[in-house]
């Protein structure tokens, strides 16, 4: 394929956040947090762990002999980092350490906040300094910091905490295939861009670099239509957080005319009910000023009206 000198690249943003039940043995441990102290448990071999372990890790067994350890303790390893990513305990270069605390036989990483690494050693006395704002797990620990004044926690109380929400963030830059910024600067032109297998004759869309039946080369550009028929379709009831349309509607696989896989997108522009398989459909592109390098230039699509195709044309394409 030709007519593009470099492979497109783009940073990639995907996060959530994940919301969880504790359990009783981490609802007891973020309990004691949220008010100010640090429990762990006892094995069967008699060492604390910490944070605590719902099951012995020599016999498997349920653990519930808890045990209260101090908010004080030593650094038995660490790195330094120097550029904090976005959602790190600390803006400014700082410290990831094991830190094993007073009354406990195993280390808990976390963070440490000190001037620089020269400010910090394997054997420092350190503490806890505890966040503003507690009941949220392991992050009502802001950092440890080196053991001076003591930070005494003001006491909250309530309810135990038996729930947490944990964001999870993953950025990363994406560089696309030369087949892929093809098929994306095709896109950003209004146009569908695949290629044929040499072999076998099949039309992928998205582009692939190989064939993955026969395993050759595709290089042969192929320009589809934006018609197609309906596959195979879910009819969303369920609403969820980040959702930008009202449920119920349908997020089918499309087969463009002339393609042999199908790609999923929405389908609107009629009762989710009336989706069918073998359904004939037609993009609706958004205005051309809000076209990208993407498929989401495509808003949907939406039934032509047509009758629908015959199973035998697109049963191998389910």
């Amino acid at each position: 394929m030709t007519g593009i000198s470099e492979p497109l690249s783009a940073p990639l943003n995907i996060g959530f956040d994940y919301t969880r039940s504790l359990g009783t043995v981490h609802s007891r441990f973020a309990t004691a947090l949220r008010d100010g102290g640090i429990v762990g448990v006892r094995g069967s071999d008699g060492r604390v762990h910490v944070p605590p372990l719902e099951y012995d890790p020599d016999t498997a067994a349920p653990l519930d002999d808890f045990v209260e350890v101090g908010t004080q303790g030593t650094v038995v390893s660490w790195t330094w980092m120097p550029d904090p990513l976005p959602g790190q305990p600390l803006d400014r270069p700082f410290a990831w350490a094991l830190v094993r605390l007073d009354g406990a036989d195993t280390p808990m990483l976390h963070a440490v906040d000190v001037s620089g690494p020269e400010a910090l050693s394997t054997g420092m006395r350190v503490q806890v300094r505890w966040a503003a704002e507690r009941g949220n797990g392991i992050r009502d620990i802001a950092c440890f910091e080196p053991v001076g004044h003591a930070d005494v926690p003001q006491p909250v109380g309530g309810d135990p905490v038996t729930m947490v929400t944990t964001p999870v963030r993953l950025e990363y830059t994406h560089s696309a295939s030369p087949e892929e910024s093809r098929y994306l600067e095709g896109l950003a032109e209004g146009r569908l861009l695949g290629q044929r297998c040499p072999a076998c004759s099949k039309v992928y869309i998205p582009p692939r670099g190989a064939c993955p039946t026969d395993g050759v080369p595709t290089v042969e550009e192929v320009e589809l239509p934006d018609t197609g028929i309906v596959t195979t379709f879910c009819i969303v009831n369920v609403p969820f957080l980040g959702q930008r349309i009202k449920p119920p509607y349908v997020g089918a696989y499309v087969l463009l005319d002339g393609a042999d896989i199908a790609f999923l997108h929405l389908v609107l522009g009629c009762e989710a009910s009336e989706v069918r398989m073998g359904m004939r459909v037609k993009a609706s592109w958004k205005p051309r000023d809000q076209w990208g390098h993407t498929l989401e230039n495509i808003d949907h699509f939406e039934p032509t009206g047509e009758p629908d195709a015959p199973f035998e044309t697109y049963a191998h394409h389910l």
